[in-house]
């Protein structure tokens, strides 16, 4: 089985690049089930209906979320509301949404997938280390391929949550820096997992927005508002081999594609910012 999980999607053309590289990648990589974190999908900022449906609809199965969940209002009422949306598990008791679905790949397959957040230079929650394992084990009984979205900023705490978690799941997928990192790697136990797979979307800000607005709120403190950047677009993604009967990893491979090698670009949408 092969799981491409798409790195965080950032404004209108991280939503176009997916949806272009859905379509370009399915001949030769024909993954099973595609995930994408989508917490900047709108504007740069959350989620909405609109974006979310059309990411849906651009060919990913699994949506995970981050810091950015509640920063558009009308998100809590679509985390409810769509299954395949989800935000991080450790969030206390009783805040919208879910935070771990399994899915069934296009062969009938089960496929789970679990989203956390860190807590080290992040917004408190609740721990995500303890939460892990009994979500993890209610998922283990409907499935042996799991997937992790663990979104968090340090990289200890994201190579400590993978060694923690080693023969439990399948991978741990570090998201949240928009930077990609090169330290892809199948721990013993068979958990394939990297710090992080970057962004998908503008390259030529600062993680996403304009480097110009972003550089005044560095050198002066005010703050301002961060529009998306436009230019040097690329997906970062990984695809994960998994062996379908024990969820063990067999591969994960790193991928940087220029939006150029994915075929012609759509207009942004108005609408998106």
């Amino acid at each position: 089985m092969k799981i491409l999980f798409v790195g965080d999607v950032f404004a209108s053309s991280g939503r176009d690049l997916v949806r272009r590289a859905v379509r370009a990648l399915a001949p030769s990589l024909a993954p099973d089930l595609v995930i994408a974190n989508v917490e900047n999908a709108a504007g740069g900022y959350g989620i909405t209906r609109q974006t979310g449906d059309a990411i849906l609809a651009a060919g990913v199965d699994v949506m995970t979320l981050g810091n950015h969940v509640w920063d558009k209002k009308e998100a809590r009422e679509y985390l409810d509301a769509e299954p395949r949306l989800l935000r991080p598990a450790n969030y206390p008791a009783g805040v919208p949404g879910r935070g771990a679905t399994v899915v069934r790949t296009a062969s009938g397959f089960p496929v789970g997938v679990l989203n956390l957040m860190g807590r080290v230079f992040m917004p408190p929650l609740d721990d995500p280390f303890a939460i892990a394992l009994p979500a993890i084990e209610a998922l283990r009984a409907r499935c042996r391929v799991i997937i992790v979205d663990f979104h968090a900023e340090a990289t200890s705490e994201k190579i400590a949550m993978s060694w923690h978690l080693d023969g439990l799941v399948t991978a741990v997928i570090g998201t949240h820096t928009h930077v990609q990192t090169a330290d892809e790697r199948i721990l013993p136990g068979g958990t394939a997992c990297i710090t992080d797979i970057g962004m998908t979307g503008p390259h030529d800000g600062v993680i996403g927005t304009d480097r110009d607005a972003t550089l005044r709120r560095f050198r002066t403190g005010v703050p301002s508002r961060l529009d998306p950047a436009t230019g040097d677009l690329e997906l970062h993604a990984v695809v994960v081999t998994a062996d379908d009967e024990t969820g063990r990893a067999i591969a994960i491979e790193r991928l940087s594609i220029a939006g150029a090698d994915l075929g012609a670009a759509r207009p942004p949408d108005p609408r998106d910012e």
